[in-house]
């Protein structure tokens, strides 16, 4: 490995690699509209292995493609409770008299 970078001290050695994994990490990938549309499975191929890519439009960055992850689906909700939703608009049932008061009052003068 010293010998890639020049150096043959093994301190500078680990320094020099250090600094290649480095920018390696830090230094995004970028191609143009132009490779995008002739070379698609290499730009492909390059998102799927870099994570991110980088597309210049004129010599200037304008959008970054990262592949796709499909979000995690969530629970199914739970049932609804149909007794506990009537409860709420009608707390208790209705009394017989209570009943017929309301049919009357439904009915009126019929």
């Amino acid at each position: 490995m010293s010998a890639c970078f020049g150096d043959t001290s093994p301190v500078g050695t680990i320094d020099s690699l250090a600094e290649v994994i480095q920018n390696r990490i830090t230094m995004s990938t970028t191609v143009t509209v132009r490779d995008l549309r002739n070379q698609f499975p290499k730009v492909r191929k390059l998102v799927e292995t870099q994570g991110e890519v980088v597309l210049t439009e004129k010599g200037r960055p304008r959008y970054r493609l990262i592949a796709y992850t499909p979000a995690a689906r969530n629970k199914a909700p739970a049932p609804k409770d149909y007794i506990e939703r009537m409860s709420r608009f009608q707390p208790r049932a209705l009394g017989a008299a209570q009943a017929e008061a309301l049919h009357d009052d439904n009915r009126g003068d019929r």
